[in-house]
């Protein structure tokens, strides 16, 4: 992994084995490697992070983390949150000043948005958080509330997140969707946290906001910190499902086909 960060920074990524849709998901290698091994692999070829380690509760886990080299360090099986348990290694570490919260189960993770991630904190000094966005193009994807929404103002920080539709257009018109600058960002799951604010972030109280949108960005905006957001072309696709996988599958034997 090449060291250019000026930031001391790592990606943490929380690995359960436990999963409710896709049984021991973290775990299927059907490529010939796990899907985590897919996402730890991935996330080292980020360019800003000085390594990256694995937050896990299983012994099962870790020892599959252990088989193919990689870091990774047990946290409290009670840990409600794959942030806590982030923030729970995050606070083992010496010299952190960013951490990146990666899933594991996303083996196609860019690392690109990795290191833009941590590449707005070291921008934004007035930013705790940062986090990513791409443009939305299609009305049925606009319109889903598994797709959250996020408008940001024009320093590129976040405004608000929704699984309604933001901004509303008060008068619609398809070309809306179209423009060179988006009018509409879904955002992409993957954080980077200043590690002081990571520290106390669960100590955050609940905020109605979060309780009404089932969101939890909304509980830092709502007590008055600032998220930068970053811009990528194209989300990162998490694997939930048994299908997921099979499209993965799929998808890697594509590329790696002689």
């Amino acid at each position: 992994m090449t060291q250019t960060n000026l930031a001391s920074s790592y990606v943490v990524i929380p690995a359960r084995l436990a999963s409710t849709r896709l049984a021991r998901k973290l775990l299927l290698r059907e490529t010939g490697k796990s899907v985590l091994q897919h996402t730890y692999e991935a996330a080292q070829q980020a360019s800003r992070p000085r390594e990256v380690w694995v937050a896990t509760d299983h012994e099962e886990i870790a020892a599959e983390v252990e088989r193919f080299g990689g870091k990774v360090q047990l946290t409290d099986p009670a840990a409600r949150t794959g942030t806590d348990r982030v923030a729970e290694l995050a606070g083992r570490l010496p010299e952190v000043d960013i951490v990146v919260n990666v899933q594991g189960d996303e083996p196609e993770i860019s690392p690109d948005g990795i290191d833009l991630a941590i590449e707005l904190l070291e921008r934004d000094s007035s930013a705790v958080m940062s986090t990513l966005a791409t443009p939305i193009r299609s009305p049925a994807q606009l319109k889903d509330p598994a797709c959250v929404k996020v408008v940001c103002n024009q320093i590129g920080q976040a405004l608000y997140f929704s699984r309604g539709v933001i901004p509303h257009a008060r008068s619609w018109n398809d070309a809306l969707l179209h423009t060179g600058r988006p009018n509409f960002l879904q955002h992409v799951g993957l954080y980077a946290y200043r590690k002081d604010f990571l520290l106390q972030l669960s100590s955050l109280p609940a905020s109605e906001l979060e309780k009404i949108e089932q969101l939890e960005q909304l509980r830092v905006l709502s007590a008055g910190y600032s998220i930068s957001v970053g811009i990528i072309e194209e989300p990162s696709i998490g694997i939930d499902t048994a299908e997921d996988y099979r499209a993965f599958v799929e998808r890697f034997r594509q590329r790696t086909m002689p």
